[in-house]
């Protein structure tokens, strides 16, 4: 099982496409934990997952988080702000699995 987080500034557009993605899983019979929660929360949950995702708002943010994510050899990427407006959830999970088979 895959476990997936997202963070973004406040969580609510990324709680709508955490249920997107949950559902392109459930139609193609893959296991995944996703959930989302506020980008101030990284420290606290990075060492509980396998792929950290950040919402386009947060994108400038990465070079931070990946400095958080390295000792723990976790991949994260800024989601594609195309997928992420139009809340695809089955490009996002497509994406997020792309990072963990790196």
């Amino acid at each position: 099982m895959t476990r997936i987080k997202l963070f973004c500034a406040g969580g609510m557009s990324t709680s709508m496409l955490v249920n997107k993605m949950k559902e392109a899983a459930h139609k193609q019979g893959i296991e995944v934990e996703i959930a989302a929660y506020p980008e101030t929360d990284i420290a606290n949950q990075v060492a509980h997952c396998d792929v950290v995702l950040l919402g386009p708002q947060v994108g400038y943010r990465l070079t931070n988080v990946q400095n958080v994510c390295e000792p723990y050899k976790i991949p994260c990427g800024v989601i594609p702000m195309v997928d992420y407006g139009m809340m695809n959830g089955e490009k996002v999970l497509e994406f997020a699995r792309s990072l963990a088979t790196k």
